[in-house]
């Protein structure tokens, strides 16, 4: 599974959690609806900024974000 994959399936889920659609994420967060939706399918690779302005609205730290991505990441290869 690539890291785009296991980033937005945690983006959704951790998004989910907030009880926040993608459009008010997007709202929040100044990115477009469309963009957030991309990257919870995989088919966008985030940019720090991204990943920053994410997590702040997520109210979860971007080191957090990353460290859950990399766990994954690791034991899926």
């Amino acid at each position: 599974m690539s890291i785009e994959v296991i980033f937005g399936q945690q983006l959704r889920k951790i998004r989910e959690e907030r009880k926040l659609s993608q459009e008010e994420l997007a709202l929040r967060s100044k990115l477009d609806r469309t963009y957030i939706s991309l990257l919870e399918r995989g088919k966008r690779r985030p940019t720090l900024n991204t990943i920053f302005a994410l997590a702040a609205q997520l109210d979860i730290a971007p080191s957090e974000i990353v460290r859950i991505v990399e766990t994954i990441f690791r034991k899926n290869s």
